[in-house]
């Protein structure tokens, strides 16, 4: 009797082989598979869900160890045998990230909108952004969580449909966080024009052109960027998506360039308003006055330094995962543990939830706003009561 046991576990960026990754752009090609003359065993780690299949095959001749292609064809042929299991603590994590996410941006959207002092265009963008936060919350990961199950079966387009679903939000983060950086470099660089160029009516049409750039990046996929589906139907996120759509394409053009350019703006915002401040610290030695520049140009740089550092995080947050992407296309063999990988998506989840922390510890005007809006619902029920 020639006995097989196939272990495989699914998450959702990469695949391992008895500890080294599989490259599934050549899925017949790998060689760390253990087998002798009786038995074979083959591990795939591909994230959060676990699928078990026991096969066994009499033979009247002599057992000879089994080809990786037919374990794999056997693996993709036999969906009916395979139990799923959920990974507990991460889909817990990930439930309490969306819980965290969706109602910590609803109280920044909700903030802005009752508050007529934070009617600002900066404030725009960042409303922008945590629309995106709240849709990562209540869309994007329940679709992530469902994709790791290998759900919707049999259905390509509805499968890259929901796994492209962050692709979009997140770019359109990332276009947010672009235009709150170039619109503090005109307020900083080009002071007399600002009023004129950042308007509200301009601030709505910057982001009705991101939110639709990022949709229209995210369906790149859908477009035919993809992989050929697995036989098995599943809906598991590298079986579907290419990872040199997710390297090449969204990772260094979509990601690390306007991430780089925020970068340089931020860096130049600094160094000119440190020479601005050093400038007028030196005029009023000489002449005095010069206070209401003075604190103008710091109310400047303490507003840019918060928005620097909310760019920070999320360059924190998601940069691990991208260099993941990167190994599992231009270094197959190169090994990640599963721990890591794990570590790394639950990270770039939870950069949609931080940003209301960060707004209430670096921002008085959001401080107060949430203050406001915790108090008066606070009165609310103490008078239902």
């Amino acid at each position: 009797m020639n006995e097989t046991a196939v272990n495989a576990t699914f998450s959702p960026a990469l695949l391992y082989i008895n500890t080294t990754i599989l490259n599934l752009t050549n899925l017949t090609n790998f060689t760390n598979i253990t087998s002798n003359q009786n038995s074979s065993f083959l591990a795939i780690t591909y994230g959060t869900t676990r699928a078990t299949t026991a096969i066994t095959a009499s033979a009247t001749t002599q057992p000879r160890p089994q080809t990786n292609s037919t374990l794999l064809s056997t693996v993709a042929t036999t969906p009916a045998n395979v139990v799923v299991s959920v990974n507990v603590p991460y889909m817990a994590a990930e439930l309490v990230i969306a819980f965290l996410s969706t109602v910590g941006n609803l109280l920044v959207c909700a903030a802005v909108g009752l508050n007529r002092k934070l009617h600002t265009v900066t404030n725009y963008f960042l409303v922008s952004l945590a629309v995106a936060d709240v849709c990562v919350g209540a869309l994007a990961i329940p679709c992530a969580i469902l994709t790791d199950t290998g759900i919707p079966h049999n259905n390509l387009y509805l499968c890259l449909l929901m796994l492209s679903v962050l692709i979009m939000l997140t770019q359109s983060s990332i276009f947010s966080l672009l235009a709150v950086a170039v619109e503090r470099y005109v307020a900083i660089f080009m002071p007399f024009r600002y009023h004129s160029l950042m308007t509200p009516r301009n601030a709505l049409l910057v982001i009705l052109v991101t939110w639709v750039l990022a949709f229209l990046i995210g369906l790149v996929p859908i477009m035919g960027w993809h992989k050929t589906p697995p036989d098995s139907g599943y809906c598991f996120f590298v079986l579907v998506v290419d990872m040199t759509y997710m390297v090449y394409f969204n990772f260094f053009a979509c990601v690390l360039t306007p991430l780089v350019v925020m970068f340089l703006i931020y860096a130049q915002i600094f160094v000119t308003v440190k020479h601005q401040v050093r400038r007028i610290a030196a005029e009023r030695g000489v002449a005095g006055g010069g206070a209401d520049g003075a604190a103008n140009i710091k109310k400047e740089m303490k507003t840019a330094t918060s928005l620097f550092l909310v760019l920070f995080l999320f360059t924190v947050c998601w940069i691990p995962l991208h260099v993941i992407n990167c190994f599992l296309l231009l270094c197959p063999t190169c090994p990640v543990p599963l721990p890591l990988l794990l570590t790394a998506i639950i990270l770039s989840h939870a950069n949609s939830a931080v940003n209301p922390f960060l707004y209430a510890y670096k921002m008085k005007s959001f401080r107060e706003a949430f203050k406001g809006i915790f108090l008066c619902f606070r009165g609310v029920r103490d008078g239902e009561d």
